[in-house]
């Protein structure tokens, strides 16, 4: 006897294929030890949107920002960032990807005074060292928050506005969860601020690192 299945349509595929992405966003380390998976759910999404071409074309924008290394956005990351990059970094990035295609979907959007205010006065603010709760405490629950909700961890937080042109802001924050053998992680009771990161600028313009961040980057030619 033969049985007939049902297989979802074209509309449910991409609907699940969101849902899928933005949880990975959240929570990259659940999804893979890089960002294969995150690659993957995208490479779906845009066959399905009949654009198989678009992320090869946004990794060539990252390259022209700056990641132009042959380990891409997560080398860059490595330069930057204290026991090389996290996951959640590299996530914030392909968020920015994902918001340009109307794929994410924000915990919460800032009103357009709010939004225009952080931008304003973020890299000031910025100057001073500054930790989780200093950040929900000036500027409200994130829009997203990559890493998961456990100070033990690091991860990124990312702040949008009501206008889908402007850009994210993100606050990449570390809390020693990629040790040295030596390390004595986790080094704090909660994630300190490296540093701000706004997407419209190349790479090298975008971050302002607090005093901590400047501390804590690695030295040229140690990775």
């Amino acid at each position: 006897m033969s049985s007939t299945r049902s297989l979802a349509g074209v509309d449910e595929i991409h609907a699940y294929l969101i849902d899928q992405l933005n949880s990975a966003l959240r929570r990259p380390g659940m999804f893979s030890s890089h960002d294969s998976a995150l690659r993957m759910l995208m490479d779906h999404l845009l066959f399905v949107e009949c654009q198989p071409e678009a992320l090869a074309e946004e990794q060539r924008a990252w390259a022209g920002r700056g990641a132009g290394t042959s380990t891409g956005v997560a080398g860059m990351f490595q330069e930057l960032m204290p026991g090389g990059y996290d996951q959640h970094c590299v996530a914030s990035v392909y968020a920015e990807f994902a918001h340009r295609r109307g794929w994410l979907r924000p915990d919460r959007l800032l009103s357009a005074g709010e939004h225009h205010a952080l931008r304003a006065g973020v890299r000031k603010w910025a100057q001073a060292d500054r930790s989780w709760a200093d950040i929900i405490s000036e500027f409200g629950p994130p829009s997203i928050l990559c890493g998961g909700t456990s100070p033990l961890y690091s991860k990124t937080l990312g702040y949008l506005g009501e206008d889908p042109d402007e850009p994210i802001v993100f606050f990449h924050l570390w809390n020693g969860s990629t040790p040295a053998p030596e390390s004595t992680w986790p080094e704090l009771e909660e994630p300190v601020l490296l540093a701000v990161r706004f997407t419209d600028a190349p790479f090298d313009e975008a971050f302002t690192f607090t005093p901590e961040g400047q501390r804590r980057r690695p030295e040229p030619g140690s990775i």
